[in-house]
């Protein structure tokens, strides 16, 4: 039996190799895996690719039949490959994709039924629902083969996600040149960060701000920053105290942890990371919440008091706004070198971090504050 790793690389060579002819030649069948792929429901692509996957690592099984609670026979956790097999090949491969299982979202969780053309998903747009279940029932019923579907998906996203590659390098081409741009002010820049905060699905951008701040300052602070975790990965898992993870220079003791709340901070959240520095072992000098709510005097009294009571550690919790505008005001001369960091931090980060709209509302932002 082929290693489902092995049948997802093969698909990624086939699809590579092929780029500009379909693998399935119903060309209605063609095309509503193109939908699919390109729709910004995107659980649904991930949902085929976990499903043909299984299908070829197991030609017996029952494709429609992802769940193992079905009592009939062929069934199979299409969970499990979707987490253990399709996550790493999408991040691999920057594919736009869902940063998490199919599996956990409304429509596809808790079910114990045969997934059948004309049954009803709890999701929208129902058509890309509706266009998934038709794809699996043609897989079932031998109209396309596993392999071929598997390729085609596969296809689609790469040309799909190099379109997008090429949406953004044209939009930096757009930006005005060194010569032609304005240089914005401290306050500018704090204007074009806060209207992108204000983006949908805007969660990771608190973590770049600061990363940003300290890959521009930090042979002035003596401290660097240690590799970024992934956006989807627990602390339980990384290990790390918190989102962002401070050393200085010259070694790797952690001296500065900051945790992101796109939320108030609580008490119990203080507590929380209380709980798992202590269980960490580690000794550090500061745990730094970045908020971009509201801090109320209770949660700003009760940090106060950590210091004394866990012997020299400092609990602080910061308005992310105030905290970049300190920064840049405290930092003049480098506030074009953060905004270049921070445009680098941004497009670098995985489709499952930022999405391509995100990127693209930036580079929209800087173009028009620096065109004036």
């Amino acid at each position: 039996m082929v290693n489902p790793s092995t049948i997802l690389d093969l698909a990624f060579e086939q699809a590579a190799s092929q780029r500009d002819t379909a693998f399935i030649a119903d060309p209605a069948l063609a095309d509503q895996i193109r939908f699919i792929c390109r729709n910004r429901n995107r659980a649904t692509t991930r949902l085929l690719l976990a499903c043909t996957l299984a299908k070829i690592h197991q030609p017996d099984l029952d494709i429609r039949r992802p769940y193992t609670q079905i009592d009939e026979p062929g069934t199979y956790s299409g969970r499990m490959y979707d987490e253990q097999y399709i996550s790493p090949f999408i991040h691999a491969h920057q594919l736009p994709c869902n940063p998490t299982t199919a599996f956990l979202t409304p429509a596809l969780r808790n079910r114990n039924l045969t997934l059948v053309p004309g049954m009803a998903l709890e999701g929208q747009p129902k058509a890309v629902y509706d266009a998934a279940l038709n794809v699996l029932a043609a897989v079932h019923t031998k109209r396309v083969s596993a392999e071929k579907a598997l390729a085609e998906i596969v296809r689609c996203l790469l040309i799909y996600r190099d379109e997008r590659q090429a949406d953004l390098n044209r939009q930096l081409a757009a930006l005005p040149s060194n010569e032609e741009a304005i240089s914005l002010s401290s306050e500018g820049i704090v204007t074009l960060i806060t209207q992108h905060l204000s983006s949908p699905r805007a969660s990771r951008l608190p973590v770049l701000v600061v990363a940003a701040a300290y890959h521009t300052a930090q042979t002035h602070l003596g401290e660097r920053l240690l590799p970024l975790h992934a956006h989807t990965a627990a602390d339980r898992q990384t290990g790390a105290l918190g989102d962002l993870e401070i050393t200085l220079i010259d070694n790797d003791e952690i001296v500065t942890s900051y945790e992101m709340k796109m939320k108030r901070v609580t008490v119990t959240d203080i507590d929380h990371a209380l709980q798992k520095i202590a269980n960490s072992g580690k000794r550090i000098d500061n745990y730094i919440f970045i908020t971009t709510e509201m801090i109320t005097d209770e949660v700003r009294d009760y940090a106060a008091t950590m210091y004394d009571q866990t012997g020299g550690i400092e609990i602080v919790v910061l308005d992310c706004i105030n905290f970049l505008r300190h920064f840049l005001h405290l930092f003049h001369r480098l506030r074009m070198n953060f905004l270049d960091a921070y445009q680098e931090l941004v497009l670098a980060e995985p489709e499952s971090a930022i999405r391509q709209e995100l990127k693209t509302a930036f580079l929209a932002l800087r173009e028009a504050a620096e065109s004036g």
